[in-house]
């Protein structure tokens, strides 16, 4: 099964531009912090931009948090991120001429979006600033 690190790779780039203000924040420093490659990172900040989430400037490398950590949530980063925003995904090739074929969609997208609803009821309560502040405790512990 493929998964996707968009959005912890949107949260590092998010709490990394808010506890190093005043270093180096170009992409090429975050990729290194990520372990990512800077093109990816671009395209990642190219979007939280969007969403307004990160406030960039072209050509400076200065970039900020387009809100207060405080009211950014999980959410509206995981929302930030992609046009299908769902977590689980429901095999739509199936043999509708079976009992089960012809019915799991239906039957799956109801729990489906039973599982969703909830989770982006969890991560609406779930601010950018808890996340850093868990961050900057378990950094001052190593």
């Amino acid at each position: 099964m493929k998964y996707s690190h968009k959005l912890s790779d949107a949260v590092h780039i998010l709490a990394y531009v808010d506890i190093c203000q005043g270093d180096d924040l170009s992409s090429a420093a975050i990729a290194r912090s990520v372990e990512s490659n800077p093109s990816l990172i671009r395209r990642l900040m190219s979007l939280l931009s969007q969403a307004g989430l990160l406030q960039t400037q072209p050509g400076k490398i200065a970039p900020k948090l387009g809100k207060s950590a405080t009211e950014i949530t999980l959410l509206d980063i995981y929302n930030a991120l992609d046009d299908d925003r769902r977590l689980l995904h429901v095999d739509e090739k199936t043999n509708l001429q079976c009992p089960v074929g012809g019915n799991i969609q239906a039957t799956l997208d109801e729990a489906y979006q039973r599982v969703q609803d909830a989770a982006e009821q969890q991560m609406r309560e779930i601010s950018l600033q808890s996340l850093i502040d868990d961050l900057l405790v378990r950094a001052s512990q190593k």
